[in-house]
């Protein structure tokens, strides 16, 4: 699938860095150096402005790296970049380390996965159907 992109960063395209990833992993759009303290979140910019077909969305994801060896992570997850935005896709990114974490220019902050969607009408009943599991949720089944 083609997706019309304007890139406004000095960085590369995001990319699929093998050829079984989902996501491609996006840069950070900033002339210089941004520290994030302990629990401090801050909008980062990509430079990166898109046009996807109606019916897909764009989700941004954490970087799995980033999280387990660094603390950050991102505040809104997954966020959705919608089908009929055209700005400039930001970042919300937070440290929930204990040390400060330092973003350098270009650096790869988030991922990025296109998925498509439907929209759903909804069906007013009084009744539906019964499952094994019912109303249970949020660990009714004692197993962790």
């Amino acid at each position: 699938m083609n997706v019309k992109v304007i890139n406004d960063s000095p960085y590369g395209l995001p990319a699929y860095e093998t050829p079984s990833s989902a996501g491609m992993d996006v840069r950070a759009n900033i002339s210089e150096p941004v520290t994030l303290g302990p629990l401090e979140r801050r909008l980062i910019p990509t430079g990166l402005r898109i046009q996807l077909p109606q019916g897909y969305e764009c989700q941004i994801r954490p970087r799995s790296g980033l999280a387990l060896k660094h603390g950050i992570s991102l505040v809104n997850t997954p966020g959705t970049v919608d089908a009929d935005y055209r700005g400039d896709i930001g970042i919300i990114v937070i440290n929930l380390s204990n040390e400060p974490y330092t973003i350098a220019p270009g650096e790869r902050i988030a991922q990025m996965v296109i998925k498509q969607y439907v929209h759903v009408t909804w069906e007013p009943v009084r009744r539906i159907d019964e499952t094994v599991r019912g109303d249970g949720g949020f660990g009714h089944t004692g197993t962790d």
